[in-house]
């Protein structure tokens, strides 16, 4: 499996042991540590061992663990209500240029805790999506 670090980069400086966490899931494939910055208690990361800034850079081989691991975090949490969040670009809200996963539970109904989201839903016309479609499906 290829490996790939960049040595300026926090993750990779985790990954290796260089900077401490407080893991809680290890794979060949990714890491998974609590936020030291949570939004909410149980709030943790999980990374890739393959320094990619965004998503689509990221060899497919280091997906296959990730999904996993946040269920099982998840469970282990108990909670009923979580979000799983990816950003990719700094407008995006990515903070860190190495790909990760957060989970973050939602202990309840209101702002002062877990994820807050806005949501500026658009209105497009049957027609701009159908084009979309057909743009989107002829590049996959």
């Amino acid at each position: 499996m290829a490996t790939k670090s960049l040595a300026s980069c926090i993750f990779c400086k985790i990954i290796k042991g260089e900077i401490p966490s407080f893991k809680l899931i290890e794979t060949e494939n990714v890491l998974s540590f609590l936020d030291i910055g949570p939004l909410s208690k149980g709030h943790a990361l999980i990374i890739p061992k393959y320094h990619a800034e965004k998503l689509h850079e990221l060899p497919d081989e280091y997906f296959a663990d990730v999904l996993p691991t946040a269920k099982k975090i998840a469970l282990a949490l108990g909670t009923q209500n979580y979000n799983i969040l990816q950003n990719n670009g700094r407008i995006a809200h990515q903070e860190v240029d190495h790909v990760h996963f957060h989970i973050i539970p939602k202990p309840e109904a209101s702002d002062t805790e877990g994820l807050v989201v806005g949501w500026p839903a658009q209105k497009p016309s049957m027609d701009e999506l159908k084009k979309l479609q057909e743009e989107l499906v002829s590049k996959l």
